[in-house]
């Protein structure tokens, strides 16, 4: 340094920033991940307790067939638990009778198992006295449109 130019000092450096308080796109990234997390474990939680309602209508199936002394008994409670879930997401149709009732409960199934298929049961299998078919797979398919017709009304009301 020149002696002549008294009191002059190296060229200081401001401190390098702080981590605290964040620039303002990580307060915008940190609000998101929060909102992110919030939706997520809200819809988990939708989803878990759907699925329990829906566990719980299956078991509430099982029981009230389980529940039922004979075949024709055990269809009549097929057809009234079909009736409530039917009410559940679509309730014009639970006042289906006969044929109807049966087109709807075939939905898009281009098989039509219940109206050409062993769900025809359902129809009128109630109301004989000696059932002469086997009700298993009718029941089999009453309980997969059961659970059908609870989830579709689920899905719909998780949209409404």
């Amino acid at each position: 340094m020149n002696a002549n130019i008294p009191g002059l000092h190296g060229i200081h450096l401001p401190p390098p920033p702080g981590w605290w308080p964040p620039a303002p796109g990580w307060w915008v990234l940190a609000a998101l991940v929060i909102a992110i997390v919030f939706w997520a474990t809200r819809r988990g939680w939708r989803v878990r307790a759907r699925r329990r309602r829906i566990n719980a209508a299956m078991a509430q199936f099982d029981a009230g067939i389980a529940a039922s002394r004979d075949a024709p008994a055990r269809l009549a409670a097929a057809s009234v638990l079909l009736r409530r879930a039917a009410q559940i997401g679509h309730p014009p149709a639970a006042t289906l009778l006969g044929a109807a009732w049966l087109a709807f409960l075939d939905g898009d199934d281009p098989t039509r198992p219940f109206s050409q298929g062993c769900g025809a049961a359902l129809a009128d299998g109630a109301f004989r006295r000696d059932l002469d078919v086997d009700i298993a797979p009718t029941l089999a398919l009453a309980r997969t449109r059961f659970s059908s017709l609870l989830v579709d009304a689920a899905g719909a009301r998780g949209r409404a």
